[in-house]
């Protein structure tokens, strides 16, 4: 259950955007006793994997050498001090800045005409074509750290216009979706509001129910956490991870909230701002655990220096 919405269930939803275009999503089913944390290394699934890429604006070098895998169905973390590039990462990784160097892999299922089953298909973003990286970015859901709401449309409108841009959706097919997408993270009844017109946490969950729209296989959120209070922060921790156990989204989040990364983070990359490249991957919780770097167990101990277990 989300929120307090007592009468909705994300597994339950009586309409999804599958029921309504027949849409193959084609998630990987786990047992029910084995959570995506869990899983061994041998069961799986590279669903992004960055291959030494160098990040810069011109001649200044913000980030060279990055090498990691974000596996489908984790809750990916990308951490570091002020001003290493988390975001710039995130920019990259939705397509919206090109890397200086390196491949950006996507691993999605592509639908075989000939043989109508689902293949798995390697997408190298930056060097693809403009119309494949296109219909790529159509499977990407991202949570801008403002919420990034349009001020002058109400928030059912807000999550109508990726549906109404990507899908053959009826007008009231796309109503009843917004609002089941509202209802998921807890702003049933809240159709007709404005931004301005409900609070700060209430628009980042807003800004998630667009993000979810197309029911997209990768969620990509900015610091969904800032701004909000404790409980809030708490309360969209759970609603995040619900999300992942229901949908199997690949998610990444870019955040500096130890509570956060602790309480949702299933796998994680450590920018370091000094040496320009990152020095940790991994569960944040194993790297507080093991890790030997004094940089690493400062930042996860917000500078005390020591490992907390």
């Amino acid at each position: 259950m989300l929120w307090g919405f007592k009468h909705l269930d994300i597994k339950t939803a009586s309409i999804t955007l599958k029921n309504l275009t027949e849409r193959e999503i084609g998630d990987i089913k786990v047992p029910p006793d084995l959570t995506v944390k869990n899983l061994p290394d041998s069961m799986k699934t590279p669903h992004i994997i960055v291959k030494n890429i160098t990040m810069a604006y011109g001649d200044l070098v913000i980030q060279q050498n990055l090498d990691f895998t974000v596996n489908k169905g984790d809750i990916f973390i990308i951490m570091g001090g002020s001003g290493c590039g988390k975001s710039t990462l995130l920019r990259h990784l939705v397509g919206l800045q090109k890397p200086a160097k390196g491949d950006i892999i996507y691993n999605v299922l592509s639908k075989n005409s000939d043989l109508e089953q689902n293949r798995q298909k390697e997408i190298n973003f930056w060097n693809t074509s403009a119309e494949e990286q296109r219909l790529l970015m159509k499977n990407f859901g991202i949570l801008y750290q403002s919420g990034a709401l349009w001020s002058s449309m109400t928030l059912a409108e807000n999550i109508a216009l990726p549906l109404e841009a990507y899908t053959d959706l009826s007008s009231s097919q796309i109503m009843e979706l917004a609002s089941l997408k509202l209802a998921l993270v807890g702003l049933a009844g809240f159709e007709g509001y404005y931004p301005s017109e409900i609070s700060g946490g209430m628009r980042k969950r807003a800004g998630l129910a667009r993000a979810m729209a197309l029911d997209p296989d990768f969620l990509f959120f900015d610091e969904p956490s800032a701004g909000l209070d404790p409980v809030s922060a708490r309360l969209l921790d759970d609603l995040i991870l619900e999300l992942r156990q229901s949908f199997g989204s690949t998610i990444v989040v870019v955040t500096h909230e130890l509570a956060s990364m602790f309480a949702i983070g299933t796998n994680s990359v450590f920018l370091d701002p000094v040496t320009k490249t990152m020095i940790a991957h991994g569960d944040p919780k194993y790297l507080l655990e093991s890790s030997k770097d004094e940089r690493v167990i400062n930042f996860l101990t917000r500078g005390e220096g020591k490992q907390i277990v």
